[in-house]
């Protein structure tokens, strides 16, 4: 037996367009998209239940394939320092910086870091998350960052959305190996990530490359323990410096090199080839007041799939909605509202290896989509703030109205 969704629009996100149809509908059976097309061209099929969605637009649940949704405290001080003139410096000597973020990590209880990232990833989820990637990076030893990712999971038991976890323990240099990154990246090769992927809470593998975390020989041991493991690898890459991680993660066949501000043509053909994908994050950019644009018409020119996230953490992207993220890369990088949508279903669902399961409303995909009281998709990255009136549909259930 089928539910048919109708009285509606629909754009599909199929091959990255809108390809919006005009009076569409859907059936579902279960969790799963059965049929998507024209209302006229509905199949006979056994509909246990129909849905009037009254006028509204479809399009896929989003994509955030960028995030570190788990974590302790906050760094509110921190951003009112910066604005009155502390130097980088001065805040880390305050005890700021990631230092504060992973003390902070490390001092909260499981419970207490659960509750506060489900708050966190319901703002999302209200938003028109259905898909979200957390990442670890905050404990930055064994019994934390198997914690943080722990909690993950947990998320996954009590909120309506898909999430993937991400070992991101090459984040930084813990306090306990100041001045001696080469043995905390022996540590993360030979005994943290082994345990945490045997413990069945890694997803994919992540690292910072760039000349204040980790260089390209010391990620590249990394990608190689991940791929000895059978995970896939993204990488926090050229966000302040060329690095050429893009092109290191390219050659490991990473689902996406993130941030890219300082990416160069040569990389960039790389990634081409090898089918990674970009993703850009444009909340970090504001936040830290970057300069550095994306070189978003290379990407083009290259075809490379570009993906937009969150990138939501307490130092330099406290973000809670997507669709602000949508706004900012067409307002900073100059994208379409078009590209912008991709950005958070398709080509976000790419960025985690998802694209045969959701990011689109093609049959056999997963039945998880947004009903928005809107009259075309521009109006997503058009309408700043606020909460659009909507419905969200996770795996053929209803879980949010508004």
């Amino acid at each position: 037996m089928y539910t048919l969704w109708h009285h509606c629009q629909i754009a599909t996100m199929e091959g990255g367009r809108y390809q919006l149809i005009a009076d569409g509908a859907m059936l579902t059976q279960g969790s799963t998209l059965f049929w998507v097309g024209r209302r006229e061209d509905l199949p006979n099929f056994p509909v246990a239940q129909r849905v009037d969605l009254q006028g509204r637009l479809v399009t896929p649940g989003l994509v955030d394939c960028h995030s570190h949704a788990v974590f302790g405290g906050d760094r509110a001080r921190e951003f009112e320092m910066r604005l009155e003139g502390a130097s980088y410096a001065e805040i880390a000597a305050a005890g700021g910086g990631i230092a504060s973020t992973v003390n902070a990590t490390r001092q909260a209880s499981e419970e207490q870091l659960l509750e506060s990232a489900r708050r966190r990833v319901a703002a999302l989820c209200r938003d028109g998350v259905t898909t979200l990637e957390v990442k670890s990076g905050y404990g930055l030893d064994l019994p934390n960052e198997r914690k943080m990712l722990r909690i993950v999971r947990k998320l996954s038991e009590s909120l309506p959305l898909t999430l993937r976890s991400t070992c991101l323990a090459a984040h930084a240099v813990p306090v306990e190996y100041q001045g001696r990154a080469d043995a905390w990246i022996d540590y993360i090769c030979e005994s943290l990530l082994p345990e945490l992927h045997q413990a069945g809470l890694v997803d994919a593998v992540d690292a910072f490359c760039e000349h204040l975390a980790f260089s390209p020989d010391q990620v590249e041991r990394v990608f190689l323990t991940a791929h000895r493991l059978g995970l896939p690898v993204k990488l926090h890459a050229e966000q302040l410096s060329l690095q050429h991680g893009a092109a290191l993660a390219a050659r490991y066949q990473a689902l996406s090199a993130d941030h890219l501000e300082y990416l160069c043509e040569e990389d960039i053909a790389l990634m081409a080839r090898q089918k990674t994908v970009a993703v850009l994050l444009p909340g970090a950019f504001y936040f830290l007041r970057e300069k550095q644009l994306p070189p978003v018409e290379l990407l083009r020119q290259y075809q490379i799939p570009i993906a937009l996230a969150s990138d939501l953490n307490p130092g330099t992207s406290p973000v809670l909605s997507l669709r602000l993220m949508m706004n900012m890369a067409c307002t900073l990088f100059r994208m379409t509202p078009e590209e912008a949508l991709a950005g958070v279903t398709i080509n976000g669902a790419k960025a985690l290896g998802l694209d045969e399961v959701c990011g689109s409303l093609e049959a056999g995909k997963e039945a998880s989509f947004v009903a928005w009281d809107i009259q075309h998709p521009a109006e997503l990255s058009y309408w700043l703030g606020g909460s659009l009136s909507k419905q969200v549909i996770y795996q053929g259930e209803e879980v949010y109205r508004d």
